[in-house]
């Protein structure tokens, strides 16, 4: 495949590292039987890397192929861990940063939940638009100090005004993240002193700790801390920082309205994270294989969580439904579902004695007490496997 110039610095010196052929292009829609999970729309992997400013984005990516519609679910909040990382991100916007009496606008907010907290938190006296074309619901609520569309959030949008803007786990699913960034910077040509806040997985953890499953279709653009900045300061935005949260696993941005800008390009170790992952792409795939067999050797095996870490697991090392009976997921929503590519289906954690599963394999670390907590509460008798743990 030709080399493609990166959406971020259009730098021409971009190299391929990983390839993955006919993936499921949809990891979080919420699929009702097997049949329908196994024929999903499928595409093809081609992550590239940016040997001038780091970014990392798969060349193959055809939107046009997805569907964010009602049937799409992300949502972590059903976690009281994750719950509470969220109202950590709130109170920090309203105490520290001082978003109150602000008219917020929410690109990519989901079923609303954070917007809602926003908008809700205690005297911030804040209103909200949240922007998405997967939202359900009431399109006002909390006296009309808040307002869901059910569409993207484009140059089409930006009447709207705002004094803050949020955007959380949504430009990891842009192949363009210039153009969303540029229609934000539009849009707050007449706000001088708006504030924007980004969220986005970082591409170095992923790359440094080896997690084969946080490469999948969904997610087309990842950015280190520095392209990420170069991103938003292109754009015409002054960034006050970019930290990491959730563990290392996320980037939190923080930045103002400001003139575009020729950043200084710093593509880090990125590169080099990059060439060693793909190296061993082929040998991680294998050790996930052999591992579901060995386990599953002694019974029935699941994996705990059935967002788009289990999916691309399953979908990576189970294509054929052969070694996971059964992924395990806390979202009432997804219960009874299917995981989209391999038909596995998706169980609540008071089904697994029943189906005899003794062992699962935990997708995300950060959620490791939660589970264990609510396994003793609920009596039952379930080995939960760490995946860093040999």
């Amino acid at each position: 495949m030709t080399a493609h110039p990166c959406p971020i610095c259009a730098g021409d010196r971009t190299t391929v590292f990983l390839r993955r052929d006919g993936v499921p292009v949809h990891q979080n829609l919420v699929m009702a039987t097997p049949e329908a999970a196994r024929s999903l729309a499928r595409g093809d992997l081609t992550f590239a890397v940016c040997p001038d400013c780091g970014f990392v984005f798969n060349q193959a990516f055809d939107l046009a192929r997805l569907a964010y519609g009602e049937d799409y679910d992300n949502t972590q909040s059903c976690s009281a861990t994750f719950n509470t990382y969220l109202d950590g991100l709130v109170e920090d916007l309203v105490d520290r940063h001082g978003v109150r009496n602000c008219a917020i606008v929410e690109v990519g907010c989901g079923k609303g939940g954070f917007l809602r907290k926003l908008v809700e938190f205690a005297d911030a006296n804040n209103t909200g638009t949240g922007f998405d074309p997967s939202y359900v619901g009431e399109a006002t609520s909390s006296d009309g100090r808040l307002t869901f569309r059910q569409c993207y959030y484009d140059d089409a949008c930006t009447e709207i005004p705002a004094d803050v803007v949020v955007c959380r786990h949504v430009i990891e699913h842009v192949p363009d993240p210039m153009s969303l960034l540029r229609s934000v910077r539009a849009a707050l040509s007449r706000s001088p002193r708006a504030r924007v806040f980004f969220e986005t997985p970082c591409v170095d953890w992923i790359l440094r700790n080896q997690v084969v499953w946080d490469f999948f279709y969904e997610h087309c653009s990842l950015f280190t801390a520095s392209s990420l900045g170069v991103a938003f300061e292109r754009a015409g935005f002054a960034v006050d920082r970019v930290k990491h949260i959730f563990g290392g696993q996320y980037l939190w941005l923080e930045a103002r309205v400001a003139g575009a800008t020729r950043p200084t390009l710093e593509p880090g170790e990125t590169v080099q994270l990059a060439q060693a992952y793909g190296a061993r792409e082929g040998q991680l795939r294998q050790r996930w294989q052999a591992r579901l067999l060995e386990l599953g050797a002694l019974g029935p095996v699941a994996l705990w969580g059935a967002g788009a870490k289990g999916a691309t697991l399953a979908n990576l090392a189970d294509p054929d439904g052969t070694h996971i009976d059964c992924v395990v997921d806390l979202n009432p929503n997804k219960q009874g579902g299917f995981i989209p590519g391999t038909g596995h289906p998706i169980v609540a954690p008071a089904d697994l004695p029943g189906r005899g599963v003794k062992r699962a394999i935990l997708m995300n670390p950060n959620y490791r007490q939660e589970n264990l907590r609510l396994l003793a509460e609920h009596g039952i008798n379930l080995d939960l496997l760490d995946w860093s743990e040999p």
